[in-house]
């Protein structure tokens, strides 16, 4: 008797099951039957000789098995995929790139559009997320990330710094006064963001070079950048934000800049990109597309020269 072969498409199967939890997710998602999706993988388990899901009347799960040829069969589709999108000629295809929820709304999404403008036939798939992509499990080709990168394969390119500054409503400074000095900001509101390392206290430069460390205890603490804009514009304290969060509110009035004679330590932005996927053409033109055009964006401004 003929034994089933261990092929792409059993595989591709085997990776979507696992991934959705359900058999009838995946026949409708591929739009077949559940019994094609049930064969394929009843195929596949009888060419492994191992059975790959646990199954019960309620749900299903991977075995030990199953979890280390998940493992395999995902960075052998991934090579795959590579390999087909590597053949494709010129500016064309589709390329994946992640970025902060809120920087990418503001400001990262109209840069693709025009990135799309100039080369209508890529196709973009745009991944707004807080939380730091692992570039290759995700499938991600470029990465737009702000602050310290950890070490890693990935390739980095620096795109410049972005710039931070200490703000608050003109209610909360009528109401609480307005800050003459770093020290004064140990008996106002602070409002800072669980993300930021040290949300304790805040370094600030005066316009001679030098540190002045301002201690306080955060009255409010956020993990998102909307919500801290919402709140400094609900007057709920003072807070050091990036430029870009804030620029079209300190233009318009609803936010004033507080100490204005000192600075905040800018952030850097950074372009990561998957080495094996960094020459790709349709990879390359939007990295070199960004690398140009980010530094247009409020508050973004170019790197600090040593």
């Amino acid at each position: 008797m003929h034994k089933p072969e261990v092929t792409l498409d059993r595989m591709r199967t085997f990776v979507r099951v696992a991934e959705s939890g359900s058999f009838s997710a995946v026949a409708r998602d591929l739009g077949v039957g559940q019994s094609t999706v049930t064969r394929h993988v009843g195929d596949l388990e009888e060419a492994l000789g191992v059975s790959v899901f646990s199954r019960t009347t309620r749900s299903i799960s991977l075995t030990d098995e199953g979890r280390r040829f998940y493992d395999r069969a995902t960075e052998i589709l991934r090579l795959v995929e590579q390999a087909r999108q590597e053949v494709e000629s010129g500016a064309s295809g589709k390329v994946r790139i992640s970025c902060s929820a809120f920087f990418g709304v503001m400001h990262l999404s109209r840069l693709i559009f025009d990135f799309q403008d100039r080369y209508p036939d890529i196709r973009v798939d745009f991944v707004l997320t807080d939380e730091r992509s692992d570039l290759i499990r995700d499938g991600v080709d470029v990465a737009i990330q702000i602050g310290p990168q950890p070490d890693s394969e990935l390739r980095l390119r620096p795109l410049g710094v972005a710039h931070q500054i200490l703000v608050a409503s003109p209610d909360y400074l009528a109401r609480r006064g307005t800050p003459e000095s770093p020290e004064d900001l140990s008996s106002h509101d602070v409002i800072r963001r669980t993300s930021v390392a040290k949300s304790h206290e805040l370094t600030l430069i005066d316009e001679q070079g030098m540190a002045h460390v301002a201690t306080f205890t955060p009255r409010l603490r956020v993990d998102h950048g909307l919500a801290a804009r919402e709140a400094l514009v609900a007057g709920r304290g003072i807070s050091p934000v990036p430029r870009w969060l804030v620029d079209d509110l300190l233009r318009d009035g609803v936010l004033r800049a507080v100490l204005p004679g000192y600075g905040c330590a800018p952030l850097p932005l950074n372009l990561l990109v998957v080495p094996e996927r960094a020459e790709l053409t349709r990879v390359r033109l939007l990295r070199d597309f960004l690398a140009e055009e980010i530094i247009r964006v409020p508050g973004v401004g170019p790197l600090l020269r040593q």
